[in-house]
Order: structure tokens, then sequence, then C-alpha cells
């Protein structure tokens, strides 16, 4: 029986770049979750990985024959302050596959065991933590945003140890490739400028491979990375997502969203939120992700100089105007994305403070991120702004300033669109349903107990985000006071 046709380009790197390892068994492995969609995109059969063979391949209890696994080397920036050697501590890559769309894409077990990047950790992953980066990674992919998925969740059978006894499990991941900012800067620490060139040119013939024959193409490899970086970000704010560890380890070189640990999406709006339990300074928090971008940016820059030019001072103004220009394609994105959310159809000069007005006021009157952009669409067709406002928020405190709706339906009148194609275009780019946390707190909350039901209800009504889904309605609710998430947490 075959189970995965697997190619293993990065293991054709030279050893520096990853150790060989083999998955750790466990001892009683059990499917809880199988992404069908997702293995029919990638052309893998799924009766054959959701048989007992192939759970044992999920599982990390047996290898395919042509399987290469191996753990990964990088380094990075945790919160600002460099660690020279991280590497995959939990994580093996299995090998890659070309999906039916010709894309070159990696299979990778988290939670596969120790490795020689462990640091002293045990290499494990908790069933919740497993089954977080499950729902938000495929409600992201359901969002049309760049994202690492999940093909499958293996509950294991053994305990983990983290603050209390938890239960184990395995995340099966897949991306366009897992090369990180910190793989880069993991040569550099080491003084390995060969390497670091090998990587470049791996990476440019797997995700810019348009740029091969360029007369500078590292400059434009770091141009592509600095573009596809500022236009996930600006996905991200545009749907109120707060990734929670954007390190450079965790900054993604093919501009996917990447490492699900303490991630969450806001509901109320409030531009310095934070979720994370380790983010003590805000460091990371909603409204500084654009800069944070910007500065792994500069970080992977610095990592190029020497490609870039043989002069370090010509190399440097040259990869600083690159760095530079990461303001312009970011804004430029988001605001192309807040047009569409506000049913803008052509650009005027002033939508950006139209747009920031917004926010000001959904801070100002603490409202719920996701459900004022999508209910602005049902102001499009109002003939009375204030009697839409108060059928949609009837709570005098928490509706939009009066002022701004006058403003926007004057900007929306100024445009020849009729009121049923803009309302079907804002409810495409505005999500009814995005993973709430409370929502995602209680489904992982019944899992631990073994009740799987909310979890997998929880992903069919997210699958479908864009949906008004009225049996479902009660998803897109906010939370009730005592259902508040304030914190969430990595699964290491």
């Amino acid at each position: 029986m075959k189970d995965v046709d697997f190619e293993s380009t990065y293991a054709d790197l030279p050893e520096r770049f990853y150790t060989r390892m083999q998955p750790t068994p466990v001892a009683r492995p059990v499917l809880v979750a199988f992404n069908q969609p997702l293995a029919d995109e990638l052309g893998l059969d799924g009766d054959v990985l959701t048989s007992t063979d192939g759970i044992e391949l999920l599982a990390g209890n047996r290898v395919a024959d042509d399987s290469r696994p191996l753990a990964m080397a990088y380094a990075g920036h945790q919160f600002g302050n460099f660690v020279p050697q991280l590497g995959d501590g939990r994580a093996i890559l299995l090998g890659e596959v070309v999906d039916r769309g010709g894309r070159r894409r990696d299979i990778q077990l988290k939670g596969a065991g120790p490795t020689p990047y462990s640091r002293n950790g045990d290499g494990r992953a908790a069933l919740g933590p497993v089954l977080r980066e499950y729902i938000v990674s495929e409600a992201m992919a359901t969002l049309d945003i760049p994202t690492t998925r999940s093909l499958a969740a293996v509950q294991t059978g053994e305990r983990v140890f983290r603050d209390k006894i938890l239960p184990g499990a395995i995340l099966t991941r897949v991306a366009c490739s897992h090369v990180r900012v910190g793989t880069f800067q993991y040569f550099v620490a080491r003084g390995d400028g060969e390497a670091v060139r090998v990587l470049a040119d791996y990476v440019i013939q797997r995700h810019y491979p348009e740029i091969g024959e360029s007369q500078a193409p590292y400059l434009e490899l770091l141009k592509r990375v600095v573009e596809a970086q500022a236009a996930l970000v600006a996905r991200w704010m545009n749907v109120g997502f707060i990734h929670g560890v954007m390190n450079t380890d965790n900054s993604s070189i093919a501009g996917e969203t990447i490492d699900y640990g303490p991630c969450a999406f806001m509901d109320t709006y409030d531009p310095t939120k934070v979720f994370s339990s380790i983010d003590m300074m805000g460091r990371y928090a909603y409204a500084n992700q654009p800069g944070i971008a910007q500065w792994n940016m500069a970080c992977f820059a610095q990592c190029l100089l020497h490609l870039i030019d043989a002069d370090e001072a010509t190399a440097i103004a040259k990869a600083q105007a690159v760095i530079d220009s990461f303001t312009d394609h970011y804004t430029a994105a988001w605001l192309s994305g807040m047009r569409a959310k506000l049913g803008l159809f052509d650009e005027r000069g002033e939508d950006q403070t139209l747009a920031d007005d917004l926010l000001a006021g959904m801070a100002a009157g603490g409202l719920d991120f996701t459900n004022t952009f999508r209910g602005l669409s049902d102001l499009v067709s109002s003939d009375s702004a204030a009697g839409a406002q108060a059928t949609i928020w009837p709570d005098d405190a928490r509706r939009l300033p009066s002022a701004w709706v006058e403003r926007w339906r004057e900007r929306l009148a100024a445009e020849s669109v009729d009121e049923p194609t803009r309302r079907a275009a804002m409810n495409e780019a505005n999500p009814r349903f995005i993973p709430r946390n409370h929502r995602v707190e209680a489904a992982l909350k019944a899992a631990m107990a073994g009740d799987f039901e909310p979890f997998e209800k929880l992903n069919a009504v997210l699958a479908r985000p864009f949906d008004d889904q009225p049996e479902n309605a009660a998803f897109a609710d906010p939370p009730e006071p005592d259902e508040v998430v304030r914190a969430t947490f990595c699964g290491t």
C-alpha cells in the first residue's frame, strides 16, 4: 500500500542545514481530525491515510519508504533577543509532495518527539494547542489568507507534562515550505556565507523562480519577501488577527502565516490588544504587527548583504531602500482591503482618513471588530442610517458615530454602484464568522474531555465564513462577560 509519494529537495541540501531524525513512536494513536478537502488538493488518498497503517504514518510510528525525515536547523530573534540556535524542537519534516496545482508542499509532523534542537524539551505537543492550530489555520485558509494548513490531528495515547498533565497529540502540518528568516540567521550567526547563498538559491528556485535570471537575484529575493510579508500582515489586520509571537523564526520566507501559538482574533476592537500570555511588554500587540514585520524583514536583509553587493555600504543602501518600501506596500495592501470592507469600488484620497476614523470610532465605542464591518452592508440600503444603526447595534453606547456614517454614505453615493452589488461585495470581504476565542476554548475543553463534537461543529461553521448561516447565528455572537478570553498560551 502506497501512502505518499514523497520527494525531499530540502534533504538534498548540505547536511548542516538539518539533522536526520526519525519520529519517536507513540503508544496508542487515534485519529481525531482529518482534512479530506486538503488531502484531495494534495493528491493524497484519504482512505489510505485514515486506515490503520495510514494513522501509524500520521503518528510517526511508521515512516514511508521514500521519506527522508529531518529536523530543520534555524535561529531567531525571540521578543527581540537573538538566539543563535533554535531549530525544529518537536517537528519532523517527512518530505514534500507536489499538489494538484503543481505547487511543492512540505508535510511535517508537529509533536513528533525530541530532536537535537529541543533545548531540554520533550518534543511533544498537547492536544489543546494541536486542535487550536487546526481550527485557526484552516479558518485562515477559508478567509483566503496565506497560511500553513492542517491535514490531520492524532491523539497519541500518551501524557504531556506542562503546568499540568495533558493528553498528547501530533499535528500533520502542510506548508509551501518551512524556511524562515531564522533559517538564514542560523548560518549568518556561524559566519557561513556560502550556506546563506545555497539557501537563497534554494528559496529562489522553489518560491520565486521568475527572478532566477535577474541581474540582481538576491536583491529581488529581498523585494519579493518584503512584498509578501507586507501583504500578509495587511490581511491579518483586515480581519483582526493577532499572531502573538512574530519572532523571526516564525516569519516564513514563503509569505505564509506559520506557527499558531497564542494567536487570537479580536472581539472588541482595541489596537493595543495583546492575548499572548508570554508577551509581557506588548511587543506583538495588534497595532504593532506591521512594524514588527518590517523589523523582521530588516533582519532578513542583513543576512543577504554580502550577496546583494560586494561593497558593504552599497549593499546596505540597496537593502535599506527595499526595507523602506515595506510601509508603502503594506499601506497599499491594507487600504485595498479596507476599501473592499467599506464597499468602495474606486480609489479616492480621503479613503485612508475615512478608514482611520472608523477604527477610532470603533475603539472609542468598544465595538466588535468583525460584526461592525459585517453590519455595514446593512447600512448601505437603509434610507435612515440612524434607524438601521439602532437595528444593528441596539445599545446606544455601542453605535458608530452618526457623523462618520453620513460621511461614508456620501462617499458611497459618489460611485455608480447599485446597492445589491455593493452589499454582495462587502459580504465577500467581511466574514460573518471567525474563530472567536470563547468558541475555540469551549471546543478545546470539550475535546480534552473526549467530546469532539464542538470541535467538528466549529470547523464546519468556519468552513463557510462569509455565508450568513442563520442556523449557526450564535457562532457570530461576541462573548458574554463571563466568556471573555483574556489570554492565550503557547503550546511548548
